[in-house]
């Protein structure tokens, strides 16, 4: 039974059965999966499911592992002592599961959707270095006079890096798994839903099979997202969830009431979903801000945007020895991309251009040059201009950057691609003009369409890279 004949089955009338194919195949392909298991809401989360067996397969196998290297690398030692020492770790690896679980390692991918591991590096590090102390202890008290020190110090060593190694590979795995993804619906069509699936559809990786919206009086839907469905209004909110099998529902703002959102809320906790709510005011809840509570009511706090002084210093320190490293190591390189330039098209290896600072103080950014010289510069401010708004689509090509295939060389095709255009920008730091991580340079011409609170990119100075370029680049 295909989703319009379930829909049918259940009363469910839905305005718009556009479904695409991936979310058709995501259903049969789980309903066979689940077939002779017992019908349950809990069955939905399968991402959790999946992951955590995932996961702690990782982290047995990097812990096992890293042993039995420490034991080659750091001396090979045969009779009780070795064999008591590996029946120790064995012995004590429930306790590492539990404490992987108290460090949270194996839920945040069933709730976070960008969830990566390096998101969790510091856990796995405190986790190792904690479960070596217990096994050094460990092996002392169960009688041996030599615990062999630079043994254990191997394996602590070798355990963090395995470990996270192991984690990656296993996230990996689990990616390629049908059961990975969630059928997601967004309560919402207005300007910030629509939103927040222009930015889903961006990355695949995050596992989410976006399958429509849900609202009372939709927007129009933009070009690009007019392939998913429009599910009908919130009081069918159960019958959606349960037909389309959705695990994960994103509450985005409507025209729903305080005490109406309070009530879906309520409904959603009792179909085991996951439930992400875009928060009031989400234009300034920067990563680094904390919820804390006096007498049950939360609060966000919001850190000064400002870095300190023994901040900035320090960060200028780290990006002054960050790029004088980066230049010698990469000098070479850099030789050979200017020497490639100069052979495959007439002109400079390096393009300059005007772009504002710390403060708005302009300076000369260095890039290596990847077009032609001839370029005409007015097509790219008249298109800059055209996407100042928030009714901007990405072009054909699906990006946010005009299409000027023609005037690329063949060796700048080449840099735009790696992003190796941007290391001359090394020097730009060295100068104090940018630092090596921060905001993307700002062309003057863009800040005609800033609002007043997009100048906040200007209290700090831009960046080589940032999270513009590693999340996003031309999206």
């Amino acid at each position: 039974m295909n989703v319009v004949e379930r829909a049918a089955a259940t009363g469910l009338e839905l305005d718009h059965l556009a479904f695409d194919e991936r979310t058709v195949s995501l259903l049969e392909r789980r309903a066979i999966h689940d077939e002779g298991r017992k019908a349950s809401r809990k069955v939905a989360r399968r991402r959790g499911w999946l992951v955590r067996r995932a996961l702690l397969a990782a982290d047995v196998g990097g812990l096992v592992t890293a042993f039995l290297l420490a034991r080659l690398l750091a001396g090979h030692k045969t009779g009780a002592p070795a064999m008591t020492g590996f029946a120790v770790l064995l012995l004590t690896i429930p306790v590492w599961v539990v404490a992987a679980q108290l460090y949270g390692l194996y839920e945040r991918d069933e709730e976070h959707v960008d969830h990566s591991t390096v998101d969790e590096v510091v856990g796995v590090f405190h986790l190792v270095t904690l479960g070596a102390w217990l096994s050094f202890v460990g092996v002392w008290l169960a009688g041996v006079k030599d615990p062999y020190v630079l043994r254990l110090v191997a394996f602590w060593f070798l355990a963090v890096i395995l470990v996270a190694a192991f984690r990656g590979l296993a996230r990996s795995a689990a990616r390629r798994s049908s059961l990975y993804l969630q059928n997601t619906v967004i309560i919402g069509a207005g300007h910030i839903g629509q939103l927040a699936a222009r930015k889903l559809l961006q990355h695949p990786e995050y596992g989410i099979n976006l399958v429509g919206f849900i609202d009372q009086c939709p927007r129009p839907r933009r070009p690009e997202l007019e392939h998913l469905a429009l599910l009908g209004p919130g009081d069918r909110l159960a019958d959606i969830v349960t037909l389309l099998d959705v695990e994960r529902v994103i509450i985005a703002f409507n025209e729903a009431s305080h005490e109406e959102l309070l009530a879906t809320i309520r409904e959603l906790r009792k179909l085991d979903v996951q439930i992400d709510v875009v928060p009031r005011l989400f234009e300034i809840l920067g990563p680094k801000a904390g919820i804390h509570t006096f007498e049950g009511l939360p609060l966000v706090g919001l850190p000064p945007a400002k870095l300190s002084r023994s901040s900035r210093l320090l960060k200028r320190t780290l990006d002054n020895v960050g790029a004088l490293a980066m230049l010698v190591v990469l000098a070479p390189l850099m030789l050979l991309i200017a020497l490639a330039i100069r052979l495959d098209s007439t002109g400079p290896g390096l393009f300059r251009q005007r772009r504002l600072g710390y403060d708005m103080e302009p300076f000369t950014l260095l890039k290596f040059r990847t077009m032609r010289v001839d370029t005409d510069e007015e097509e790219h401010r008249r298109y800059i201009e055209s996407t100042l708004t928030h009714a901007a689509s990405p072009n054909s090509n699906g990006l946010y950057k005009l299409d000027r295939t023609s005037s690329v060389t063949r060796v700048g095709a080449f840099l735009r691609k790696t992003s190796l255009d941007e290391l001359p920008q090394l020097l730009n730091v060295l100068a104090g003009e940018m630092s090596l991580v921060g905001p993307r340079p700002c062309l003057e011409y863009e800040t005609k369409g800033f609002a007043e609170h997009h100048f906040e990119r200007f209290l700090v100075p831009p960046g080589l890279t940032g999270l513009w370029q590693v999340t996003a680049r031309a999206r």
